[in-house]
């Protein structure tokens, strides 16, 4: 009897161990993806503008792996300037919004009264909007380009994170090691930086990895439309965007090869994204 609770309390620990191993190598595959990126994109920065019309519109081959556009450029490096832009972008937009998150989340929690009421506000009118027009408006307003189409993603993804955070800061302020500090005079700045911030930085992690793909994606998709990025930076919009005035003509490799790139990059991100937070969810400790 005894031996047969031991192999069945031994299958969760396995399947979590195995599940640990996992997030931990695609944690790391995601990381030298980042960095094989950017260091890529920066090396070839002027191969990405480099026109030649003696190669212009050649098929994917030896003297250009992912073929050249109308004007001759290397796709291959423009794919990997484009989409080092698109992660610089995701890094930064994503980093502000989940620190805005957390900040919005623990001061709507732990102070309460109109505070709470301006942050809920805050994420009713964002979470009421389309998303994709308030991104698009944002940008707009500050001039479309990098600037404007980043800080336009940083500013409208905060929203379902807020809510999170919110949700775990007022569950917790009813346990024992939050109310005895607050007995014993220590103010709120104090509790929320010493106690509920390491509560909650799990799921500050988790949502900040996720945002991160939808951060890119979001980019792409403004800038496709033609309200973010400008056409000397390319982005993966721009690249996409120009792309479809030549399909009809058989010039499949222009968007192909850069939006199965965009494509890879954002899955790699939000798989690390589950497989963290099934790691970090106590309710699937035993699954």
């Amino acid at each position: 009897m005894e031996q047969a609770q031991v192999v069945v309390l031994s299958v969760p620990v396995k399947r979590r161990f195995n599940r640990r191993k996992l997030t931990i190598t695609l944690a790391i595959l995601a990381t030298l993806v980042i960095l094989a990126i950017l260091i890529a994109g920066s090396l070839s920065s002027q191969a990405a503008v480099k026109t030649s019309f003696l190669n212009k519109n050649q098929a994917p081959g030896l003297g250009h792996f992912l073929g050249t556009d109308w004007l001759g450029r290397d796709m291959l490096a423009r794919t990997l300037k484009g989409l080092s832009l698109s992660v610089l972008i995701g890094l930064g937009a994503s980093t502000v919004s989940a620190f805005l998150a957390l900040f919005l989340g623990i001061a709507s929690a732990t102070l309460g009264g109109k505070v709470d009421a301006v942050v809920s506000w805050g994420v009713d009118v964002v979470m009421g909007l389309p998303h994709l027009m308030l991104l698009i408006l944002v940008s707009y307003a500050l001039g479309k380009g990098l600037m404007g189409v980043t800080v336009a993603v940083a500013i409208t993804h905060w929203p379902n994170l807020t809510r999170v955070i919110r949700a775990e800061i007022t569950q917790l302020k009813a346990a024992n090691y939050i109310l005895i500090p607050k007995k014993l005079g220590h103010g709120s700045f104090y509790i929320a930086r010493r106690h509920m911030l390491p509560h909650v930085f799990p799921q500050f992690l988790v949502g900040l990895i996720l945002l991160f793909p939808h951060a890119i994606l979001h980019e792409a998709a403004v800038t496709f439309l033609g309200f973010g990025l400008s056409s000397e930076q390319p982005g993966i919009g721009i690249i996409l965007s120009e792309s479809m005035k030549y399909l009809s003509l058989g010039y499949w490799w222009l968007s192909l090869f850069p939006g199965l790139a965009l494509l890879a990059t954002v899955l790699i991100f939000d798989r690390l994204g589950h497989y963290v937070r099934e790691l970090i969810d106590p309710h699937r400790v035993h699954d």
